[in-house]
């Protein structure tokens, strides 16, 4: 089976090198080929929510999937705007499957974060999310990269890989 081609898109101030650096863990932990937008989207006013002060993770993902140009088969958006879902007071990131797009904030990865660890929590929810593209499900396992991250500690007790069951799930859908 051909390697999917996830693009990779600024959502608001991202760094490009941010961006790069998402690329090697989501090709090693999920089997992906990954390129980088060379489209930047603007701060994504047209999602905000005055009533939360958030963003509307949905209307973000509806307009990453514009992005795609064909042989591309998913998106991934990395933002810095403070994103939520209506059930969530917050969410870290969002995928929907059907729609082929996700989406990652650098906000709530922030706090108490150097460069270094804030670069390993982005990367932890890229592959988490990119893993819900392919098809994998929340994990028990709080250190595999699909246990549902709710803090950044979370994120920074997370492996970036798969533990054996999600490896071997996610083995089975990309056959």
């Amino acid at each position: 089976m051909p390697q999917k081609v996830l693009l990779l898109a600024s959502v608001g101030n991202v760094s490009p090198t941010l961006l790069k650096e998402l690329e090697e863990p989501l090709t090693t932990h999920m089997g992906l080929s990954v390129v980088v937008s060379k489209v930047a989207l603007q701060r994504p006013d047209y999602a905000f929510n005055k009533d939360r002060a958030q963003y509307h993770c949905n209307a973000i993902m509806r307009r990453l999937v514009t992005l795609l140009e064909p042989g591309q088969s998913l998106v991934l958006g990395v933002t810095d705007v403070d994103l939520f879902v209506p059930d969530s007071a917050f969410v870290l990131g969002e995928a929907d499957r059907e729609s082929r797009s996700a989406v990652v904030s650098l906000l709530r990865l922030r706090p108490g974060a150097d460069a270094d660890q804030l670069r390993r929590r982005v990367q932890v929810e890229a592959v988490h999310q990119a893993g819900h593209l392919q098809g994998l499900s929340y994990c028990e396992d709080p250190r595999c990269v699909m246990f549902l991250a709710q803090t950044p500690l979370d994120c920074d007790r997370k492996q970036l890989g798969l533990c054996n069951v999600c490896r071997n799930e996610l083995a089975k859908l990309t056959r």
